[in-house]
């Protein structure tokens, strides 16, 4: 189906002029029903001719889409920072002892006290490296950068430094 022919479909079922239906065809990338919704969206349709209150309903959620697309934008930006929560609670930052974990605590957790409380954090995790704490990941992808291999490299480098000056 070439473009006019589209034009003159929407134009049919919708009741509106070959330019809005046009206008509609080119913001939905030339795809019919998704500028049908379009039309929808803008409260043009003639309700009398139209013939895909079916196809609508199915997808309603794309009339808002089309019509206010800052919505949709802040809806995933929302739903972002939702995911980002929700994974920062599923990943556990350990503190660990001779390989005896002693403090579990969510990510999240951890990097509010980085923000707000710096200047007592970092002080106390160098602190506990120095001691022989050890600091593990869990739950992290290991796709991404694997945090527990640089921990476990920082932890084996202040060894070395306590071993060099004891030495």
């Amino acid at each position: 189906m070439d473009k006019l022919e589209k034009v003159e479909l929407i134009r049919e079922k919708t009741g509106v002029s070959y330019e809005e239906a046009k206008k509609a065809l080119e913001a939905s990338d030339w795809d019919t029903l998704d500028a049908v919704l379009y039309i929808e969206a803008l409260g043009k349709i003639n309700h009398d001719n139209y013939s895909f209150k079916e196809e609508l309903k199915k997808t309603g959620k794309k009339i808002k889409e089309k019509c206010n697309p800052h919505s949709s934008a802040a809806d995933k930006f929302f739903s972002w920072c939702g995911r980002v929560v929700r994974r920062s609670m599923e990943i556990k930052f350990k503190i660990m002892n001779n390989d005896e974990e002693k403090i579990s605590l969510p990510l999240l957790v951890v990097v509010l006290l980085m923000i707000f409380a710096f200047w007592i954090t970092v002080p106390l995790l160098i602190i506990g490296s120095v001691c022989g704490l050890r600091y593990r990941f869990e739950g992290i992808d290991t796709v991404t950068v694997d945090l527990n291999d640089l921990s476990e490299k920082a932890s084996s480098a202040i060894d070395d430094l306590k071993k060099s000056y004891e030495g």
